[in-house]
C-alpha cells in the first residue's frame, strides 16, 4: 500500500523534475505589450472633483444599473454606494483627516478619488479568464466583458491587482460587473457618461496618448494659476475655468503594473487614497511565461503524472516470497 510518506517523496521528487525542466527554459518575464495607438482612457482629476458623484448617478442610468443603497440606521437608507459593486461601476470616495476643512492638503485636509475599471495595458482578469470571457480590444484597448462566455469561475476577480471585477453573489443568474468605459455609447456619437456629466472636468475622456499630454500641461502650471480646463472630452467645446492645485509627483496608473490607460492626478499622496504602490511589471507577464514553460509540450506534467503511476505500481506488487529453510539445515540438528 502506498504510504503518505512515498506519496509526499515521490511528489517532491516529481516536481523537482518538472522544476528542472522548467529551469531550462527562460526565466525572465514576457516582453511587455504596448498600449494601443487608438488607446482610449479617462483622466482622473482630484483637485478638481466636488464630490457631487454625479458620475455615479450618470453610469447607473446609461448602463442600466439598479440602486445600491447604503444602510446609515435601522430602516434608513441612502443612494450612495461605499464601493463598486455588480451594482455600481465606479465610486467617488473621499479621504479626511482632522478637522477636513482644507481640500486637497494632507493636514485638517480632505480630498476625493474615483474608483472604477483602469483598463490595463497588459490585463491580468484577461490573462487569467480560461475562457476569453474578459477581452482586450486591440484597437482602442477597452478591457470587455462578456457574460455569454463567463462560466462564473472568478478567476478574474482573484487576479485583479486593483481589485475592480465583482460578481453578483445576489442574483439568481450571477455574473461579472465592471467599467467596459460606455462603449456601447460610441456608435452614437457619445463617450464614457461619467466624463460627459462631470461639472469640472475632473472626469476626462479622450485617447490616452492626449491624456497624457494634458497631465503634463496641468503639472507644469504653477498653483494658484487660473486656466482652463477640458470638460467632457479632450478637443470638445466645452470648458471649465479653475484655479490650478499643487500635485504630488507621480501620475497613478502610468506606470503600474505596466500601465494602464486610465490616469490619475491628486493633492495628497495616493497611499491615502487607497491606492498602494504596485509594481511597474504586470503579473500577467509572470504568470504566463512560468505557465507556457511548465507546460511547454505538457513534458511537466507528464513527468509528474508518471512519478505518481510508477509510485502506486510499486506499492500495488506483491512481494516477493522469501526463501524458507530446508528441512535438516537446523544448526543444531541430526544431518
Amino acid at each position: 500500500m502506498l504510504t503518505r510518506r512515498e506519496m509526499l517523496r515521490g511528489t517532491v521528487a516529481t516536481a523537482s523534475v518538472a522544476a528542472a525542466i522548467t529551469a531550462e527554459g527562460e526565466a525572465e518575464a514576457r516582453e511587455a505589450k504596448p498600449m494601443p495607438d487608438e488607446a482610449l482612457g479617462l483622466l482622473f482629476d482630484g483637485t478638481l472633483c466636488i464630490g457631487c458623484r454625479a458620475c455615479i448617478s450618470a453610469c447607473k442610468d446609461v448602463n442600466k444599473m439598479p440602486a445600491d443603497r447604503t444602510e446609515l440606521e435601522a430602516g434608513n437608507y441612502w443612494e450612495a454606494p461605499l464601493d463598486i459593486s455588480g451594482k455600481t461601476l465606479n465610486v467617488i470616495k473621499c479621504y479626511r483627516e482632522g478637522s477636513g476643512l482644507h481640500k486637497d492638503e494632507v493636514k485638517d485636509g480632505y480630498a476625493f478619488t474615483k474608483v472604477s475599471c483602469m483598463h490595463c495595458v497588459d490585463p491580468s482578469c484577461v490573462s487569467a479568464c480560461p475562457v476569453s470571457a474578459m477581452t482586450k480590444d486591440l484597437v482602442n484597448g477597452i478591457v470587455h466583458y462578456s457574460v455569454e462566455a463567463c462560466i462564473g469561475c472568478r478567476y478574474c476577480v482573484e487576479a485583479c491587482p486593483f481589485g475592480v471585477p465583482r460578481f453578483t453573489y445576489d442574483t439568481p443568474f450571477p455574473k461579472i460587473s465592471k467599467c467596459q468605459l460606455c462603449q456601447q455609447r460610441y456608435a452614437d456619437g457619445k463617450y464614457a457618461a461619467c466624463a460627459e456629466v462631470c461639472p469640472t472636468g475632473a472626469t476626462l475622456f479622450g485617447k490616452t496618448r492626449d491624456l497624457k499630454q494634458e497631465v503634463a500641461r496641468r503639472k507644469a502650471l504653477k498653483p494658484g494659476e487660473k486656466t482652463v480646463y477640458p470638460r467632457g472630452k479632450i478637443g470638445g467645446t466645452d470648458e471649465y475655468i479653475g484655479i490650478s492645485k499643487r500635485y504630488v509627483d507621480h501620475v497613478y496608473g502610468e506606470k503600474e503594473i505596466g500601465g494602464t490607460q486610465v490616469l490619475h492626478l491628486s493633492g495628497v499622496p495616493f497611499d491615502l487614497l487607497n491606492k498602494p504602490p504596485l509594481p511597474d511589471i504586470s503579473p500577467a507577464r509572470t504568470s504566463e511565461t512560468l505557465q507556457h514553460m511548465v507546460y511547454r509540450g505538457l513534458v511537466a506534467p507528464f513527468v509528474f503524472l508518471g512519478g505518481l503511476v510508477a509510485l502506486a505500481y510499486r506499492s500495488m506488487r506483491k512481494p516477493e516470497a522469501k526463501p524458507t529453510d530446508k528441512p535438516g539445515d537446523d544448526k543444531g540438528g541430526a544431518p
